[in-house]
């Protein structure tokens, strides 16, 4: 495999430092950067994140990322929070986000404690994608997170159930966004990462 020049976005959040040594692993030299000159030079992005909608794309915005997020060809990658970002908006402090994925971000609700923390599987993964490949329902991955993305088709290729399904896994062309944390799950995260380390565009 072709080791790829992967950017690792710094768009607000605290877990860039486990993306990057979960890729080291694989092989791939990463950049964690601000700059928009990093990740044009880059074969594809990851928009991790953990903290809050509204002050992801306040940080966004001034880092003047927003339309050259919403135009990539190469493989962008958004974890957790960066997934949400990449939906239409969210209940998360009423949160204009990118709107590349048309779809909702709803606060999780029910009697289990919120947020939804710890390891679950999923209870639906679609057959055929790229960034699924070698995944399947016996796999466990690492969430923490108190807002979900609505499931819709066809962006919605894996589902998981916290007291009621939610998109785990989303696709749109060459973006894609997972819930849970691929870097703190183990080897069924990894093989995630290492999918996505494949993927053409």
């Amino acid at each position: 495999m072709k080791t790829k020049k992967v950017a690792i976005f710094e768009s607000g959040g605290a877990n860039f430092s486990s993306v990057f040594h979960a890729l080291t692993r694989l092989g791939c030299a990463p950049v964690v950067t601000k700059s928009i000159g990093d990740l044009q030079k880059s074969d594809a992005i990851i928009l991790p994140g953990v903290g809050s909608a509204g002050l992801a794309m306040e940080q966004l915005m001034q880092l003047q990322a927003i339309d050259f997020l919403k135009k990539q060809q190469r493989p962008v990658l958004g974890i957790c929070l960066g997934q949400q970002l990449l939906c239409r908006s969210s209940e998360e402090d009423d949160t204009a986000c990118l709107g590349i994925f048309p779809l909702q971000v709803r606060k999780l609700i029910g009697p289990r404690i919120i947020p939804h923390m710890g390891w679950n599987n999923l209870v639906k993964v679609e057959e055929g994608e790229p960034l699924l490949k070698g995944v399947d329902t016996l796999d466990n991955f690492y969430f923490i997170h108190s807002y979900a993305v609505e499931i819709a088709s066809p962006f919605s290729i894996g589902i998981a159930d916290y007291f009621g399904t939610f998109s785990a896994v989303i696709r749109r062309d060459n973006y894609y966004g997972v819930q849970f944390h691929p870097e703190k799950s183990g080897i069924s995260g990894l093989k995630i990462l290492k999918n996505f380390l494949e993927i053409k565009v």
